[in-house]
């Protein structure tokens, strides 16, 4: 099989995917899939910290299953993190992690979604939410009762005065 002289020139200047200086920039870069060893919340290295960054779990999950790797596979997991240890870049100073969020009803405040942090029973949930619509519906019963009060036509009139 032979090829043309353009093939073969177009072959040549093609970068090569395989290449340690791609490779490199891929791994300057998260490998595209914002994997990165975190070096903030690091207790070794920040191989477990990045991991769960990359994963949206807690990271004492992510450290509790490399635990348990050491145990069971003993030196194949010792190699494992050092590999991960060397092929993961630290995170950039300033780099965002991207992460889904949903609002937490007892905080009243949006919160990272993880894997592991688990939301009450849809029923639960319900039971709050009648309460809430509860509270809701005195709320506005007791301003209806003062909207239709004399007490509020009387301070009507003295809002009136005083202006």
């Amino acid at each position: 099989m032979s090829y043309s002289k353009q093939d073969r020139r177009a072959r040549r200047h093609r970068p090569d995917p395989y290449s340690p200086e791609d490779w490199w920039e891929r791994r300057r870069q998260g490998f595209g899939m914002n994997l990165y060893r975190n070096t903030r919340d690091k207790k070794v290295a920040g191989v477990c910290a990045g991991l769960a960054d990359h994963f949206n779990v807690e990271p004492w999950v992510v450290r509790l299953i490399t635990v348990g790797g050491f145990f069971f596979f003993n030196m194949l997991m010792v190699w494992a993190y050092i590999g991960a240890w060397f092929a993961m870049a630290p995170r950039p100073k300033g780099s965002v992690i991207h992460q889904r969020y949903r609002y937490d009803e007892n905080l009243h405040q949006d919160r990272p979604v993880n894997m592991f942090r688990y939301q009450g029973s849809a029923s639960d949930r319900l039971d709050t939410a009648k309460e809430r619509m509860n509270e809701v519906v005195d709320r506005v019963g007791r301003m209806e009762r003062y909207v239709t009060s004399k007490r509020f036509e009387l301070d009507r009139e003295f809002s009136k005065i005083q202006d």
